[in-house]
């Protein structure tokens, strides 16, 4: 499967030529946008409304996309908005509950313990990263 996909990754990129893909390229981007800022709103509401503390807000969010992974509904959504919806925190708990269920299918009860982390190494590995890049850059305090 592996040497498949990497065969497949070689071939040259198809170039869009019909009006008609470039629309439907730019209804796609158009949907993402959308959709990520419809998620960001409603977060930016909740965080100006309420006495909540990010934190928490974080980590309901990511609660929200597990619950939400696990009822099924979060699956459709994310293949319709793509991006708008996999990105924002709701799809790091999509992508957690996921890797749950292949763990589970892979290892039996590990996999509950060992699928999620297996399924977003990339995502933490690039946020610990980042966050140190950060960190050397730019100088860390309180506000004041």
């Amino acid at each position: 499967m592996l040497k498949k996909r990497l065969k497949n990754a070689k071939k040259p990129l198809k170039t869009v030529k019909k009006t008609g893909e470039k629309m439907d390229i730019f209804l796609t981007y158009l949907k993402v946008f959308a959709v990520g800022g419809a998620i960001c709103a409603v977060c930016q509401l909740i965080i100006d409304k309420t006495k909540l503390t990010s934190s928490r807000i974080l980590v309901g969010l990511v609660t929200m996309g597990v619950l939400l992974s696990a009822l099924g509904i979060y699956g459709p959504f994310a293949e319709f908005a793509k991006a708008g919806a996999t990105v924002p925190l709701l799809g790091f708990g999509h992508s957690l509950f996921q890797g749950v269920l292949e763990g589970i299918r892979e290892r039996g009860l590990l996999g509950v313990l060992t699928g999620g982390v297996t399924a977003t190494a990339g995502g933490i590995a690039a946020a610990v990263f980042f966050g140190y890049i950060n960190a050397l850059i730019f100088d860390s305090g309180t506000k004041k």
